[in-house]
């Protein structure tokens, strides 16, 4: 294992903490531990390479630090897991819209979490909008060009702002206008086979894109039952 690989650990739990930065130690991380949002966000300046955060916590809870995250210069890519006990289906699409890469219910085992360390670092890097970005750095297509190299998105005039994985979903429809692609083959080429997120996650984030493009909303077009293609201008 990389010595170098750098965790930030964010729980309010001590022994949950003391638990997984022994375990996590002994296959040769390097693990930042904190025990509260803010804590956390003093030692996002240690740059770690990966943040299991959880998400009931005092001074500020896992939900608000993984946005604060999300929203600073330089930390927009960082691979975020949610380590935590709620168990709802709503508290993992919330999790996950707000920028979370992955979500892990309490108890976990250690051989799980390292596997799932594991495929979330294998994912930076090696994104679809990072593969993609070597074939086409833009796309142009009717009122959209998506620069993958800035990572941005300009609609006529405006420049949108896109959480990673809105921009990753759409660049991946508009790679291949018409084409229609079905929910778990967006999920799957977006998070990874080893990284598990539901397929509602899926739509709670193209509503969100939708909602950015305002009046061009219909460029992403659902085909039900199935899932969503890009509108075709041919």
């Amino acid at each position: 294992m990389n010595n170098k690989t750098k965790i930030l650990l964010v729980d309010d739990e001590k022994d949950i903490v003391e638990f997984l930065d022994y375990n996590l130690a002994q296959e040769g991380y390097q693990v930042i531990t904190a025990y509260d949002g803010l804590e956390a966000l003093e030692k996002i300046n240690s740059k770690p390479d990966i943040v299991i955060l959880d998400v009931m916590m005092p001074k500020m809870d896992g939900y608000e630090v993984c946005a604060k995250i999300r929203s600073m210069k330089g930390f927009e890519d960082i691979p975020i897991i949610f380590l935590t006990a709620k168990s709802g289906e709503i508290d993992e699409v919330h999790g996950l819209n707000l920028g979370a890469d992955d979500y892990i219910q309490k108890p976990v085992s250690t051989k799980k979490i390292i596997a799932r360390i594991q495929a979330n670092l294998r994912k930076t890097g090696s994104s679809f909008a990072s593969e993609n970005s070597s074939k086409q750095s833009k796309i142009t297509i009717g009122p959209i060009v998506i620069d993958h190299e800035k990572y941005i998105v300009n609609l006529n005039s405006d420049q949108l702002v896109l959480p990673k994985k809105e921009f990753e979903i759409l660049s991946y429809l508009a790679s291949k206008p018409g084409k229609v692609f079905p929910r778990e083959k967006i999920l799957n080429d977006i998070w990874g086979n080893d990284v598990y997120v539901v397929e509602r996650t899926i739509d709670v984030h193209v509503r969100k894109i939708r909602e950015k493009l305002g009046d061009h909303a219909d460029l992403i077009e659902t085909v039900k039952g199935v899932g969503y293609r890009f509108k075709s201008f041919e």
